[in-house]
């Protein structure tokens, strides 16, 4: 009699042994899966604003082909992510007028308010950026002198390319995972750019 209850005893002990060792891996499965989500990779893409006309002087508009490359932006970037109703999360630009037209099409086709960013700072732009949309996709519009700064200050290459005062052409891709290097990638769209 002794020797079944002591059987049973045991049975019972290794069968609540497995049931705590499920448990724990349950519980470090779901903490790795949630420590993987939140360090998801960031992506920033930068452009310039399109082309500017030449009046007024002191906060020029788009031209017509500005507004024409303004709307093969939004065309290019509504469906930036391969999942159907994600893509942009945020659009940034500064408070002039060629880089809120540039991004005015983006961010009505995605329903999103242009936040503007101060151009005279933006190594504080960039870091509080990268700190508030973890994971997310950004669109930042700027302009010839900035982006490069910009993406520099992001910790990728710092040797983009100086851009010419008539090219507008370029995206630039910058995925800062959660480990590993920062990447950028340099795109064309719209008409091209002949120096």
């Amino acid at each position: 009699m002794r020797d079944r209850r002591t059987d049973n005893d045991r049975r019972r002990r290794r069968r609540l042994r497995r049931i705590q060792v499920i448990i724990i891996y349950t519980a470090i499965a779901i903490g790795l899966a949630w420590f993987f989500e939140s360090q998801a990779t960031t992506t920033v893409i930068f452009v310039r604003h399109a082309e500017k006309a030449a009046e007024p002087a002191d906060n020029p508009g788009l031209t017509e082909t500005g507004k024409r490359r303004a709307a093969e932006l939004a065309r290019q970037l509504v469906d930036a992510d391969v999942v159907p109703g994600l893509g942009v999360d945020a659009v940034f630009s500064t408070p002039f007028r060629r880089t809120e037209e540039t991004a005015k099409p983006v961010a009505d086709a995605l329903g999103l308010t242009i936040n503007a960013y101060d151009a005279a700072d933006t190594e504080l732009f960039i870091e509080e950026l990268v700190k508030e949309y973890k994971g997310k996709i950004i669109l930042v519009v700027g302009h010839s002198n900035t982006v490069p700064e910009m993406i520099g200050n992001m910790g990728a290459s710092k040797k983009v390319p100086p851009i010419a005062e008539t090219e507008y052409d370029n995206i630039y891709l910058v995925s800062i995972p959660w480990f590993g290097k920062t990447k950028t990638i340099r795109l064309r769209y719209g008409e091209p750019y002949i120096p």
